[in-house]
């Protein structure tokens, strides 16, 4: 590289710091994808590890995997600055929501629907109601519910500005820095 250096010009070593500092704009969001990715695919492997015996479990846990997979995936096609990379980060936040949301809704469709019976009798022991445990239960699983859409939401959001930004990078930018810079790692 210090060959490389040295035979630019000083306009294009001025090119290439320019658009080091307009692409942290969004090359910001390659770490966010990383931290997502390894926590959402390390819940995705406890999920499918604890729910081998529970169908629920292993599609949500599975769903989960692909989640963390897109998760990588979208964050390489960024750091190739690629905006199609941002948008499929964004478009998976929306998915995890919806597999959140979907989890929460079943959940609280079996407590009506499907009680568990040694559960109520054990309550019934301590003078628990059956309809105190619905109620709670609708109570956590909204809270859930909430907590994901401004979570994923929100991430999701942040994506989606990502997009613009990198779309707005590469017109701005000279095709000869997009192409040096997508040769060479860039974080």
């Amino acid at each position: 590289m210090t060959d490389a250096r040295q035979s630019l010009t000083t306009d294009q070593k001025e090119a290439l710091a320019d658009a080091r500092k307009r692409a942290a704009h969004f090359l910001g969001a390659t770490k966010v994808a990383t931290v997502n990715g390894w926590s959402i695919g390390i819940f995705a492997a406890i999920t499918i590890a604890f729910g081998l015996m529970s169908p629920t479990a292993l599609v949500l846990g599975l769903g989960m995997a692909v989640v963390a997979r897109n998760e990588f995936k979208g964050r390489s096609m960024l750091r190739a600055i690629d905006p199609a990379g941002a948008r499929l980060l964004g478009r998976n936040q929306i998915g995890l929501m919806s597999l959140i949301v979907a989890y929460c809704l079943w959940s609280i469709y079996r407590t009506y629907v499907f009680p568990d019976l040694q559960i109520q009798q054990e309550l019934a022991l301590v003078g628990v109601a059956p309809a105190t445990v619905r109620t709670l239960t609708v109570a956590v699983y909204a809270g859930v519910i909430l907590a994901s859409v401004l979570a994923q939401g929100l991430n999701a959001r942040y994506y989606f500005v990502r997009v613009q930004r990198v779309e707005a990078y590469l017109e701005s930018t000279p095709d000869w820095v997009v192409e040096l810079q997508r040769t060479v790692t860039l974080d």
